[in-house]
């Protein structure tokens, strides 16, 4: 992966972290006026789909090439935030009802042991149950995402066959729901593994960069979304699409992830033709990448708890600026000791895995 090309996709991850962030922070209670792009939040968790689905697949190439190596990172990576947003998000939730409870009657606030222990296992879409993390609503993309890390490690660690049962056992024990949205995902290992979209020409590119960002805009402005979800609806009915919760965009969410598919194809060749544009911004775009986990999985609780600290005026903008640069600030403070040290559990999870290993090599060798 060109530098260039690696500082666009940073860019990307942050800008569509922000598109959730601003999703979720479209809220009457805070703002009386609907905030600008702030109806593509959805829309931007399956570009993190697509973009993990590469990254994972490079860095498996390149990197992480055994399975002690790669495990210790992905639990590393995720659990580096999940575990302190679970903590906060609990602890915020319980803080802000105190202070301004009607923030939070749309949010659960009960069966504390279930919904932590869902949270804890990223068993929280499994099948047609979906259970939400309290406030922290964005929590449902990490119970699939996780779940991706595990299918493709299954898939490229094991042998073949091994590998293809252990992979099958593991979906028909997650259900259709995570399985919907399993091919959004591949689509980014395709785009790594596919080698001839690497010999794209320039002029082959730029057309494809075209087509692909009119098609984005086009699928937005057209609500591809809805309609698609509407005739599902009259498939299968209303009651079945309500069982798919977060996956029940599916068939028009597949169309995205292939829209964006080809302008990751694209821009990994045109990024190289703008490479000193890219290398002049790679400084803060890497400063601001490295906290996009954890504004992902703590903006909405954090929103929501310094939204009923400061008990502003929804008619003012200014509430609603406040909220976000605390949101902001507490985000850098957070990561700054969970995303930015997941190295320390990094380390940690190795030298079990290698302790595992040992077990398990041991208790095979006495057979």
């Amino acid at each position: 992966m060109s530098t260039a090309f690696s500082v666009y996709l940073d860019l990307v991850r942050f800008l569509a972290a922000c598109l959730v962030y601003i999703y979720h922070s479209n809220q009457r209670f805070v703002i009386t006026e609907i905030l600008p792009i702030s109806q593509y939040g959805h829309s931007a968790v399956m570009v993190f789909f697509v973009l993990s689905g590469y990254v994972i697949a490079y860095i498996s190439d390149t990197k992480e090439r055994d399975w002690i190596t790669y495990s210790a990172s992905r639990l590393s990576r995720v659990y580096s935030v999940a575990l302190p947003a679970i903590i906060l998000t609990l602890l915020l939730d319980s803080s802000g009802r105190v202070l301004m409870p009607d923030i939070y009657a749309s949010y659960p606030y009960d069966q504390f042991l279930l919904r932590t222990l869902a949270s804890l296992s990223f068993s929280n879409e499994v099948w047609f149950i979906s259970i939400t993390a309290f406030s922290n609503i964005a929590y449902w993309s990490v119970c699939y995402e996780l779940w991706y890390y595990v299918f493709f490690g299954l898939l490229v660690f094991l042998p073949r066959r091994t590998g293809v049962f252990f992979a099958v056992l593991l979906a028909l024990a997650l259900g259709p729901k995570v399985m919907l949205l399993a091919p959004i995902w591949g689509l980014g290992v395709l785009l790594y593994r596919w080698q001839a979209l690497t010999k794209l020409s320039i002029g082959a590119a730029l057309w494809l960069l075209v087509a692909s960002t009119t098609g984005i805009i086009w699928f937005h402005s057209a609500d591809i979304a809805p309609k698609t979800t509407e005739w599902l609806r009259t498939i299968i009915g209303p009651e079945s699409v309500l069982q798919l919760t977060h996956s029940k965009y599916f068939l028009s969410d597949t169309l995205l992830g292939i829209l964006v598919f080809a302008n990751f194809a694209a821009m990994r060749k045109v990024a190289l033709q703008i490479a000193p544009l890219l290398l002049a911004i790679k400084r803060p775009v890497r400063f601001l990448a490295g906290y996009t986990f954890s504004l992902y999985l703590l903006h909405e609780p954090l929103f929501a708890f310094w939204a009923a600290t400061l008990h502003g005026d929804p008619s003012n903008l200014g509430y609603w600026l406040a909220t976000t640069s605390l949101v902001a600030a507490s985000v850098v403070i957070v990561g700054y000791f969970t995303e930015n040290k997941r190295h320390i559990l990094r380390a940690w999870f190795e030298r079990v895995l290698q302790r595992v290993s040992i077990l398990l090599r041991n208790t095979v060798n006495a057979r």
